[in-house]
């Protein structure tokens, strides 16, 4: 059943984000204009640009306590002997110096962020107009110091003209919900452009008042059928077009890794989307509906189930002592690391801290991933806690306090890894202490043995030698 009701609802209550943070988006992104208007910074600003999914209104509501990223450009005209990396520099520069905005800086490649203290973020990046010829737009590349075309306004129509062609905005509301399923599963990787684009390439002019795309549940399993469908036919990693630049790929956001990950992934929602809607009753429905979307969706009804939840299978798996058997791993894999036992993150074989701990412990403590081929590798692909990955390379784990800024120089850092799973256990490798930073406070981890694997971050002080910050479990899950 389709349940177009509950979906509403869904969006509205749980998916969409709410007014309020909208409210509050629009006063930010005021008083960085008032504030970049009154600064020093050289380049003479045309406009300000939306861009990504706040440009596309496909932004969501942040999950498990993340973060909502705006982006907004900064037209620009181009600096009389100004080097692209000079741009962002400058940029950085004036925020960074000042009183309001200083400690919720950070300048990366493209942008400079400002980072709040709730759960919003903006990326503030210049776009350089009419430096090559009349029309030229370039955004500044200030790793490699090099100017980078860009169609930023041409890929928003792109997006907003896809939309046209669907019912009552069912093809923005599809692409949230798709983007929904990435956040709250952490099953699969994909950069929301590249997602976006994807996503945008299946729907025509000719899907107009059609009934694929009549409503928000139409759309979705229309949009992952043939989605699945062009997966499926390109077992390796295809290109994908920015269609306003068909120049630039987005697919180049992917590793391989990932996009058969993703593949995969799509195959199996796809499943259960198709059962959901088959179902022939409401309550089979709305049951079917939740393997898709947790809980959340049709939160109102008191659905009963033939069966034990998957939450208490999971727990049923480890109060038997099964807890690094298979079919834990598989459940977890579908399901997601949020149907764990809290009992899971306490296994016998893991160490308690050494160090005591302080009076306040800053629980403000966040641990980043990327996935490297090898441990020599340059940068690799950010993964999300509790993404399935094959038993290749290696992670490379690093720690941020209050969201963006370094562990202070009176600081160290300690790595606690905790290994779980039956090969791991087998090969007498069940670690669970302690491990210092492989580089600076970052740590490198090969991927090897199936199972669900912990990485935390503790931050020690280093005059008292006392815990002034944990971080929550980073889940690493092989298959």
């Amino acid at each position: 059943m389709k349940l177009v009701s509950d979906f509403k609802d869904f969006l509205r209550d749980t998916v969409n984000l709410n007014q309020t943070r909208i409210d509050l988006l629009s006063d930010r992104v005021d008083a960085i204009e008032a504030f970049l208007k009154d600064s020093d910074w050289e380049p003479q600003i045309l406009r300000y640009i939306e861009q990504g999914s706040w440009a596309h209104d496909t932004i969501i509501r942040p999950v498990d306590k993340g973060e909502f990223d705006a982006d907004l450009l900064v037209k620009v005209k181009p600096v009389e002997g100004w080097s692209a990396a000079q741009y962002v520099k400058e940029l950085g520069r004036v925020f960074r110096d000042s009183k309001r905005y200083g400690e919720m800086t950070v300048v990366y490649d493209y942008c400079v962020t400002i980072t709040y203290a709730d759960d919003c973020k903006i990326d503030i990046a210049p776009l350089v107009t009419d430096r090559v010829y009349q029309g030229t737009l370039e955004v500044c590349n200030k790793r490699d110091d090099e100017f980078d075309e860009s169609q930023p306004i041409e890929y928003t129509r792109w997006v907003k003209e896809k939309n046209s062609y669907s019912g009552n905005n069912s093809f923005r509301k599809a692409t949230r919900l798709i983007k929904y399923i990435r956040d709250i599963k952490k099953r699969f990787s994909c950069q929301s452009v590249l997602l976006t684009t994807l996503i945008g390439h299946r729907i025509e002019w000719w899907d107009k008042d059609s009934m694929a795309f009549a409503d928000t549940p139409a759309a979705l399993q229309t949009i992952m059928g043939r989605l699945d469908d062009w997966l499926q036919a390109r077992p390796d990693k295809p290109k994908v077009e920015n269609p306003s630049l068909p120049s630039q790929d987005f697919a180049e956001l992917w590793n391989d890794t990932q996009y058969a990950n993703f593949r995969s992934f799509v195959h199996k929602y796809r499943t259960w989307i198709d059962e959901a809607i088959e179902a022939s009753t409401r309550a089979d429905s709305i049951e079917k509906w939740r393997r898709v979307f947790g809980d959340e969706f049709a939160k109102g009804e008191n659905v009963k189930k033939a069966e034990a939840s998957v939450t208490e299978r999971a727990r049923a798996f480890f109060m038997d002592g099964a807890a690094h058997l298979d079919g834990l791993v598989d459940t977890v894999i579908d399901y997601g690391v949020g149907i764990l036992p809290s009992v899971f993150n306490k296994p016998p074989h893991q160490q308690t801290p050494p160090w005591p701990m302080a009076d306040i412990v800053s629980r403000n403590v966040q641990v980043f991933a990327e996935h490297s081929g090898t441990r020599l590798k340059g940068r690799g692909h950010r993964i999300s806690s509790g993404e399935a990955l094959a038993p290749r390379g290696g992670l490379w784990f690093d720690v941020r306090v209050n969201k963006f800024q370094a562990v202070p120089s009176d600081c160290y850092v300690r790595w606690r890894i905790t290994n779980t799973g039956a090969a791991a256990m087998a090969q007498r490798c069940g670690r669970g202490g302690f491990e210092k930073p492989t580089d600076g406070d970052r740590r490198w981890e090969g991927l090897q043995y199936r199972g669900i694997h912990m990485a935390e971050a503790f931050i020690i002080r280093r005059s008292d030698d006392r815990v002034v910050g944990q971080s929550a479990p980073f889940y690493v899950v092989i298959k």
